[in-house]
């Protein structure tokens, strides 16, 4: 304000002073007309000057940014200096407000829930990776296009086409197909004028694990329940007939077989109860594999003796590689034996009298440890390998029963490998037989020195 003022000053003083020159005036009308041509010229002289900064203000306001702000003075340098400030203060907002909103995107992108976001006329918005992926949708094909033509499913259909906002709908999800279903959650929210929000959601887990549920209350119940029944007959028998003692005999043996069978359900499913909740075993020396052997042999031998005592007897082969014959397994030694033990006893009563089981332990080049049993069994259909080892799952339910198990060995085979950081794989084709195969880490198994 100050340099203002004096500028004012000089121009005055500098204008009378030429007004003086030129008219030579020498009164005082005189010299106060000269200082008043003066001022005059000097106020007209300050407003063009001050009109032009101001001139170049406004040009800078209507086309220029930060970079070329005009440098002047007085007034119109502090409007300059402010403006900036506060177009400084916008552009860092701006930033800012851009760096949230990527990184709220980000944060959608990232969710393992699918975001639709939909306007008035129900077209898509936008989208994050993961609802595409489960809908089908190609994000950059299908913006602004209606959610309705690109999902076609009659229950989403009828979702969306209700007035108010419900339960999520369950739908078919991309790449769902008998053998490999994938079931897809749509839950619809709205919001702002008129416009909505999808959030979807991959359930296809959650409904298998349901269904497996009521499969394994249903199972059970059915197990448990046909040999109570049969009980209660003979119970029922005994106690308003009058028996021989031969007959008497004979219906408690049967009671006895059906007692046993409850009882190997009831101890089996404690056994995979057990074995679900349990940590994984430590890494200590407890089994010898050429005694697993041993005694899988007895047992299988005993076994088939048992079921071809009127036919052409089984061929059972039970063998270890050379470097194996001192090996000793890490872990739960009854869980191993277990095992073993079940898939031996299993390829003996599904194959045939006259039939070939073969058992073998080998080391594989990367240090793990193979256990393999087969058999010239019947084999099993490729529909049936995916679900051998879900719990009470059955090819055929009634050989199952008739041969006296539960539906549940291979089950427990696959939990007690998965304790052993291990694997069960299946092989097998239908007429010609069967190939387990378990693998132990090199972690659980060595060789003694």
């Amino acid at each position: 304000m100050f340099w203002r003022f004096f500028s004012l000053l000089l121009l005055i003083s500098l204008g009378a002073a030429l007004s003086f020159f030129w008219t030579g005036a020498n009164t005082v009308f005189a010299t106060w007309t000269t200082l008043l041509s003066g001022a005059l010229v000097a106020g007209l002289v300050w407003w063009l000057i001050d009109a032009l900064r101001g001139l170049r203000v406004v040009s800078w306001l209507r086309h220029g940014d930060l970079a070329t702000a005009p440098q002047t003075i007085g007034l119109w340098g502090e409007v300059v200096d402010r403006t900036r400030r506060l177009l400084r203060d916008r552009e860092r907002a701006l930033v800012a407000s851009d760096q949230r909103l990527k990184d709220f995107l980000l944060a959608i992108q990232a969710s393992p829930n699918g975001v639709l976001l939909l306007d008035e006329q129900s077209q898509i918005e936008w989208c994050n990776q993961t609802a595409a992926q489960q809908l089908g949708i190609n994000i950059e094909r299908d913006l602004l296009q209606r959610i309705g033509n690109l999902v076609r499913d009659p229950l989403f259909t009828a979702y969306m086409a209700a007035a108010e906002s419900s339960d999520a709908v369950v739908i078919a999800g991309r790449g769902d197909r008998e053998s490999h279903p994938v079931r897809i959650s749509v839950q619809r929210h709205r919001y702002g004028e008129g416009k909505q929000l999808l959030i979807t959601r991959d359930v296809t887990a959650l409904e298998q694990a349901e269904a497996m549920r009521r499969d394994f209350v249903a199972n059970v119940s059915h197990e448990i329940r046909t040999p109570l029944t049969v009980l209660s007959g003979f119970v029922e028998t005994l106690q308003s007939l009058n028996l021989t003692q031969e007959e008497q005999h004979r219906y408690l043996a049967l009671m006895a077989t059906q007692a046993h069978r409850m009882q190997s359900l009831v101890e089996d499913l404690l056994t995979l109860s057990r074995l679900e909740g349990s940590p994984s075993p430590r890494y200590q020396p407890t089994l010898a594999l050429s005694q697993l052997m041993q005694v899988c042999q007895q047992e299988a031998q005993a076994l088939s003796a048992v079921l071809d005592s009127h036919g052409t007897p089984q061929t059972l082969t039970f063998s270890l590689s050379t470097n194996l014959s001192d090996a000793i397994l890490l872990g739960e030694a009854r869980e191993l034996q277990s095992a073993v033990s079940n898939l031996v006893s299993n390829a003996v009563r599904y194959t045939p009298q006259g039939g070939r089981i073969d058992v073998s332990a080998h080391s594989q080049p990367d240090g793990s440890l193979q256990l393999l049993i087969q058999d010239t069994g019947p084999g099993i259909a490729a529909e049936h390998l995916p679900r051998l080892t879900e719990r009470f799952y059955r090819v055929d339910r009634s050989r199952s029963r008739e041969s006296g198990g539960t539906g549940l060995g291979l089950a427990i085979v696959k939990h007690v490998m998965q304790r052993h950081e291990g694997q069960l794989l299946i092989q097998s084709t239908l007429g010609q037989g069967s190939c387990f195969t378990l693998t132990l880490p090199p972690a659980r198994w060595r060789a003694q020195p």
